[in-house]
Parts: structure tokens; C-alpha cells; sequence
């Protein structure tokens, strides 16, 4: 599969996912009676089992007979579910949702949700049991957090790595052979300075040359690099042009940090995330800017959901724009009398609403099995026909713009259509 045929998949699939989260957010139980169970991908299925009966076990010495019937039906539920898995979960890991949530009018209904490889990995196994699912992890994963390069080094020592949503992964380290600021024997102060400046200079290449193996390969997915590290270190090793020009251009600051080893680049990381947040806001900017020009001086700009759909089922839509707020599904309308299709945009928790045909008037009546959620309607004609998805944060004056003057849907076209 191609970058941009991966890139859009990994983009449905977080969406999905986000749907999945919403639902669940939604569900509330009587007391802590849901279960959530986060599973890393190297944790045995059979120790999760193990857990889960011990969990079920510990449930009888609940006071509450709902309440402890409701936590052992769920935690069952579970264990049931984890029979269909082998040794290990799946790439990514697992997490389970299970209890017995209000369903309106005093009464319970039990759920039970599996979601499988989700876009980063579960660092650790959790239980939780509450009143509500535990989703903020999940929900943190679905962020955009991109692919950063770390460099923090003093004369001493270096460590290079990256940082990938928010796990840190230290790569490389190097320690130097620069002597320190006293003179040995009967060396000349003006040699010993040379020599110490060489060292430097052959240190700070030697750096570079790590940091150049490991990111330039990846130059096109990365989203920055960061530099951290003691005044006048980190300023030296910038001014001096010794990373690869491509690397150099993508640096989005550097930053003081007081260690050079491994911890250094958790440092480093938490200094930076004035840059790292602005980075990410960054991206849906330039997106919006590229829209609006179009807008203003070009015909290379399609927006609202009639308009976008018609382009894209034509093949001209380069990007698709679309408003992490929104929320809407689309009603398909099949006219008996003269055959045309219709298409309507409704709010998702509204009724299936009836129709006046387009072409000839005719009422036209449609179901629940009409609609569909329409941001995965647009994405799959996009996929058909090669088309970037991208997903624009409403964090931005430009991004509340494309939801509430635009409808939550735009593109930037590959050629003037006409429509």
C-alpha cells in the first residue's frame, strides 16, 4: 500500500474509532459497574483471564446485590469474549468495555465492546470499574501527535531519538573525548585551545551523522525536530549547519534542558510543548489557507456536502476537508417514478426525514437502512477515486470557519470543474 493509501486508512480508522469513543462516552451505569480492560499486544490472553476471574471472584464481597451481579455479568461478558482470541492480542492490543448501562425508563441494558488495534499501542494492562468507560486514553491516541526527531547533547555526551505520539523512543547515543577546560602538561594554551575546538567540532559531526542516519530517511513524515541541551551548546550545534539541510529546515526550536542522557529527552519534550501543540495547529493552517486562497483568487476550491460529493464522485477532488465536529449522516433518496437519486444531510441524532424528488416532486419516503453516517459516505468515494483525507480541528478561527460557514465539508480540487 502506498504512504497516502496507508495515511487515509490509518484516517478512517481513527474515525471509526472516534465514533466508537462517543458512544461510549454517552453510557453512564448506577454505581461502578463498568468494566474497562486495557490489554498491551505482549500480554498473554490467559493471564487477562486469569485477571478477570480473580476480578469476578473479589465482585461477591460487593454489598449491593445489583450492583455485584451487574460487575459479574459484565466481567463474564468479557471472559467470554476472550475466547476467541489466541495467545497473545491482536497488533496494538485490545481494549474491552462491558457493564450494564441505563437505557432509559428505570431499566439496564448490557453492552459489550471489543476494540482491536487501536491507532497506537496500550503501553500497559489496565482495570478500571466505574460508572462510566475509561476512554481518555483511547481518546488521546486518536490526536494527531505526529513524528518528532529528539536531539539533546552537551560536550560530553548526546542522545538522539524520536518521539512518536507520546512515546519517547531513545535510538542513539554517543559520549565525546572533548578534555575539559584545564590544561595537561606543558601544552601551549593556544594548542590546547585547538585541540579542544577540534573535538568539539569532530563531536558535534559525530552527533549530526547519528541524527542524519535516522531522520533523513523519514523526512517525509516528519513533522519537526527538536534540539535541546545547555547555553552554549545547542546554539553552537544549530549555527554550524551540521545537520543534513533538509533536517536543519525542519527544526522548530531549541530548548534548554539540564541532562543530556535519555532522560534528557523527556525534558526536552516537555519544554517544547508550546512548539509541538502550535506544530500541530500548524498543519490544518496551512490545509485551510491553501482552501481559502483557492476560494478567493482561483476556482480550485468546493465546499457543502452536494457541491463536494459531485466533485469527488467525478475524480477531481485532490483534498477533502472535513470538520472534526461534525456530526451528520446522509439520507439516499431513490425516486421510483422517474429514477433519479437524491442525497440529504441531516443532524445524526434527527428522524429519517421524507423527500420531494429533485427532477419530477415526487414524494419520496426513506428508512433507517437509507442513512448512513456521512463522513464515511464522502471517505469511500475518496478512496475509490485517490483521494487525501484530511480532518481539520475546529481549534483555529479557520477551522471554526470550514464547520460553521462551510457546512464541515470542502476540497481543493485538482482542475476547475465547473460545478
Amino acid at each position: 500500500m502506498s504512504q497516502e493509501g496507508e495515511q487515509a486508512s490509518s484516517d478512517r480508522k481513527k474515525y471509526e474509532f472516534r465514533k466508537v469513543i462517543e458512544d461510549l462516552d454517552n453510557y453512564e451505569g448506577s454505581g461502578t459497574q463498568l468494566v474497562t480492560i486495557y490489554v498491551p499486544e505482549d500480554r498473554q490472553v490467559s493471564d487477562v483471564v486469569a485477571h478477570v476471574t480473580q476480578e469476578h471472584s473479589e465482585a461477591a464481597n460487593i454489598k449491593s446485590k445489583q450492583t455485584r451481579t451487574n460487575v459479574q455479568d459484565a466481567l463474564k461478558s468479557i471472559k467470554d469474549r476472550l475466547r476467541y482470541y489466541d495467545t497473545y492480542p491482536p497488533e496494538n492490543g485490545m481494549v474491552l468495555f462491558s457493564g450494564a448501562v441505563d437505557s432509559g425508563g428505570g431499566q439496564t441494558e448490557m453492552i459489550t465492546r471489543v476494540l482491536e488495534s487501536p491507532p497506537d499501542p496500550v503501553e500497559s494492562f489496565r482495570y478500571h470499574c466505574d460508572s462510566n468507560f475509561l476512554t481518555d486514553p483511547l481518546e488521546y491516541m486518536l490526536e494527531d501527535h505526529g513524528l518528532y526527531g529528539l536531539i539533546v547533547l552537551d560536550r560530553r555526551e548526546a542522545n538522539v531519538g524520536w518521539l512518536k505520539g507520546k512515546r519517547i523512543e531513545p535510538v542513539k547515543s554517543a559520549s565525546s573525548l572533548v578534555p575539559g577546560k584545564q590544561r595537561k602538561g606543558g601544552q601551549s594554551a593556544q594548542r590546547f585551545a585547538r585541540l579542544r575546538l577540534e573535538a568539539i567540532d569532530n563531536f558535534y559531526q559525530e552527533v549530526a551523522g547519528m541524527a542524519n542516519d535516522l531522520f533523513v530517511p523519514k523526512r517525509h513524515e516528519l513533522d519537526g525536530v527538536l534540539v535541546g541541551g545547555p547555553s552554549p551548546t545547542k546554539d553552537e550545534f544549530l549555527d554550524g549547519d551540521y545537520l543534513h539541510h533538509e533536517i536543519q529546515d525542519t527544526v522548530l526550536g531549541k530548548f534548554d534542558v539540564s541532562y543530556t542522557d535519555e532522560s534528557g529527552l523527556k525534558d526536552l519534550v516537555d519544554n517544547a510543548s508550546d512548539a509541538l501543540a502550535d506544530a500541530e495547529v500548524m498543519k490544518d493552517k496551512k490545509h485551510m489557507e491553501r482552501f481559502f486562497k483557492e476560494l478567493h483568487s482561483g476556482e480550485l476550491a468546493t465546499y457543502g456536502f452536494d457541491q463536494t460529493r459531485r466533485n469527488l464522485v467525478m475524480g477531481s477532488v485532490e483534498t477533502l476537508l472535513i470538520s472534526e465536529d461534525l456530526r451528520k449522516d446522509v439520507v439516499t433518496f431513490d425516486c421510483e417514478a422517474c429514477g433519479n437519486t437524491d442525497y440529504d444531510l441531516i443532524d445524526r441524532r434527527k428522524a429519517t426525514p421524507s423527500h420531494e424528488c429533485s427532477e419530477c416532486g415526487t414524494a419520496v419516503e426513506a428508512t433507517d437502512e437509507d442513512r448512513e453516517d456521512a463522513i464515511e459516505h464522502l471517505i469511500t468515494i475518496a478512496e475509490q477515486r485517490g483521494t487525501e483525507t484530511k480532518f481539520i480541528s475546529s481549534d483555529f478561527e479557520k477551522g471554526e470557519q470550514l464547520y460553521n460557514a462551510f457546512g464541515g465539508i470542502a476540497g481543493i480540487l485538482r482542475y476547475d470543474t465547473g460545478i
